[in-house]
């Protein structure tokens, strides 16, 4: 698969996860750990000069996705500890914190 391709998958993948664990009224915890080992399995297969060209975007898509599961899992879960070793930067303050604005619109 080109890198390309490989760097599209993985954030289809964060994005969708992100859209997932958002807030909602049920949520059920075990649907979460072989989404969470794919991620970090696909994340840990890009090259660390990959990764660094967009890991300010994970920190908040993941960042997000962190903050809406610790109130359901709390702060020292597994699948809340293997998300936070995909994100580099703080968490943002919210799951709803939204602050950059997207590539095409500066």
């Amino acid at each position: 698969m080109h890198m390309y391709a490989k760097i599209y998958d993985f954030a289809a993948s964060a994005g969708a996860f992100e859209g997932f664990v958002y807030p909602k009224e049920k949520l059920d915890p075990d649907d979460l750990p072989k989404w969470i080992d794919n991620l970090v399995g696909a994340y840990q297969h890009l090259e660390p000069e990959v990764r660094n060209e967009f890991q300010s975007l994970l920190d908040g898509t993941l960042g997000r996705a962190v903050r809406a599961l610790i109130p359901v899992l709390g702060e020292d879960h597994e699948t809340i500890l293997k998300l936070k070793s995909m994100v580099s930067g703080g968490l943002p303050k919210t799951e709803d914190d939204f602050q950059k604005k997207k590539w095409f619109q500066e």
